[in-house]
């Protein structure tokens, strides 16, 4: 069974809630007939509520950005996943570089998101990749090894069916800056090996998007490599147009 394409949009801190209605009410038109690939949107936690009433109906996906391991408690500024799921969210997206980078995210608290994401009945994005450090010392491998290793403990082979994988170079996020098809493709395929290894013939079914840069001139030739099932767009879903043009031109 061929591997559904997954494109979700990652909103980070853009949008107000006019915005964002506006947004999703015009993309909704302009994906209305796309049906080779799931399409999500992932705005901030205070437009959720809103695009999920606005989305429904349609075949346009609702996440968030991020979630807490915890069911509730003195957690100042968090969102639980049960929270989430009261409002009708379906993806949440964990472990983003920008976490790491700036929020002192690590594999264990990506790990413990995870569970509490799959406990509550919600679809994870799990986030790995390399900064351009890593990459230019010939370290991507084993910087994407321990980052799945530790970010999916745990977790069986029944629960991957349920988790899509982002990989996203560091390096290639909002600089412009893409790896070639064929570069993305070797490290998806060492992601793909590697979940093999740990989850038996389950990693056949995973979806591993790509996050680097992914545009719609060149997300086509992205998609159409063996490992590559989609996208986890920044930039380029900030505006309907760009971001209805990226997905079609990544399913046609």
């Amino acid at each position: 069974m061929a591997r559904k394409i997954i494109i979700a949009g990652n909103w980070k801190m853009n949008k107000t809630i006019a915005e964002a209605k506006e947004l999703v009410a015009e993309l909704k038109g302009l994906v209305a007939d796309v049906d080779a690939a799931e399409v999500i949107v992932c705005p901030t936690f205070t437009a959720l509520g809103a695009i999920v009433e606005l989305a429904a109906g349609s075949n346009v996906k609702v996440g968030a950005q991020n979630v807490h391991w915890a069911e509730s408690g003195a957690y100042t500024g968090e969102i639980s996943a049960a929270m989430l799921k009261e409002i009708g969210v379906e993806y949440v997206i964990l472990g983003h570089s920008e976490r790491r980078q700036y929020f002192g995210e690590t594999d264990k608290t990506v790990n413990q998101r995870l569970k509490a994401t799959l406990a509550a009945g919600l679809k994870p994005i799990v986030c790995i990749g390399e900064v351009l450090e890593d990459r230019e010392g010939g370290n991507t491998e084993s910087v994407l090894l321990t980052q799945i290793e530790g970010g999916l403990a745990d977790i069986t082979a029944e629960e991957m069916a349920n988790i899509v994988i982002a990989y996203e170079p560091v390096w290639a996020i909002g600089t412009g800056k893409t790896a070639t098809p064929e570069m993305a493709e070797e490290t998806h395929r060492y992601i793909r090996c590697t979940l093999k290894s740990l989850f038996g013939e389950a990693a056949e079914d995973v979806v591993i998007q790509y996050g680097g840069s992914m545009k719609a001139a060149n997300s086509g030739e992205l998609v159409a490599q063996k490992n590559i099932d989609g996208g986890l767009i920044g930039g380029a879903a900030l505006e309907a147009d760009s971001f209805a043009a990226l997905i079609k031109n990544a399913v046609n």
